[in-house]
């Protein structure tokens, strides 16, 4: 009977348990985990990578490579080198669209970014209506822009609203045609720019002065630093990060501008809103030069791209100059 004990039970006679296999580790049973670093499934990754490749980077190749020939859209192209180029920089309709371009997006980062800040300033405060005042800001930013120009036309005709409001002022020597005004054709799309994306610049600028530390400013204060001396010195500085986002996303937006520009103005009158984003669309779309329309396209990125690395160059070297 003990013999049977011993044999057949794990315990041996004086009460410790049978020896471990030889190396002192006990067997775990389950699933034995895998060694090395997980693989990673590079085939899953295929699809999603070929549809951005044709949807995002072959159009863009193949479009810099158009801005290069001539060509109508239907049959070959042919190669003609720096020729569009050459014709951009000399032709006034596109000279003209260009410093449109430029005249319209300066004012516009500019415009957006006084009026966002100050209205993230303001409504940063402890106001009882600041969360309705800041929908009410931010509401004409989810509206769509095509709609939203429509609109604005309508205040904008020569008999509409605006004109009605200043004829009610007694001022109806300021009364014209705003659409209609080579003058005034776009500074009028500007108004609806800034209106429509004022909230969102606001939006990222309440984001960035939320994350600052209040004791940041409060000790600035207790030192006796005046309202003016805290902004400059301390808000300003740690709100670098929203200030570059919204250097960059507005830039970015008034230099492709087109759904404002076609329901408001068209271009006209005789090109006196013409950007080079409607300049683009008119030559490939209406003259059907698709060479030169990509050469325009192509110079439109280049500017962008220009603009973007010239603004993160600036932070950077802020960035280096406060650390000294």
């Amino acid at each position: 009977m003990p013999a049977l004990l011993d044999s057949a039970s794990p315990v041996s006679a004086s009460g410790e348990g049978t020896r471990p296999p030889s190396g002192g580790r006990v067997p775990r049973l389950g699933l034995r985990r895998t060694q090395g670093p997980r693989r990673v499934p590079w085939l899953w990754i295929v699809p999603g990578l070929l549809v951005a490749v044709a949807i995002q980077f072959y159009p863009v190749i193949s479009g810099s490579y158009y801005a290069f020939t001539r060509w109508s859209g239907v049959g070959p192209s042919h190669w003609v080198g720096l020729h569009n180029f050459s014709l951009i920089f000399s032709d006034p309709q596109a000279l003209g669209s260009l410093e449109h371009t430029i005249e319209l997006g300066f004012a516009f980062v500019v415009i957006a970014n006084v009026l966002g800040l100050a209205l993230a300033v303001g409504l940063g405060r402890a106001l009882k209506t600041r969360n309705f005042i800041r929908a009410l800001f931010f509401a004409p930013v989810v509206l769509t822009p095509l709609a939203t120009s429509y609109i604005w036309a309508y205040i904008f005709q020569y008999t509409g609203p605006l004109n009605g409001f200043l004829s009610a002022l007694g001022l109806q020597s300021v009364e014209q045609a705003w659409l209609g005004s080579p003058t005034w054709a776009l500074w009028t799309i500007l108004v609806v720019l800034v209106w429509q994306n004022t909230g969102l610049s606001m939006v990222i600028y309440l984001a960035g002065l939320q994350a600052i530390p209040a004791e940041l400013d409060e000790a600035a204060a207790v030192d006796g630093a005046s309202s003016w001396y805290r902004f400059r010195r301390v808000t300003l500085p740690m709100l670098l990060p929203a200030i570059l986002i919204n250097l960059t996303l507005t830039m970015v937006y008034a230099l492709r501008v087109f759904d404002q520009i076609l329901a408001l103005t068209n271009g006209g009158p005789f090109g006196a809103s013409d950007t080079l984003a409607t300049e683009v669309w008119k030559q490939t779309f209406v003259n059907n030069n698709y060479g030169y329309g990509a050469a325009l396209a192509l110079l439109l990125t280049v500017l962008v791209l220009i603009i973007a690395g010239a603004q993160f160059g600036f932070v950077a070297w802020f960035n280096r100059r406060s650390a000294r």
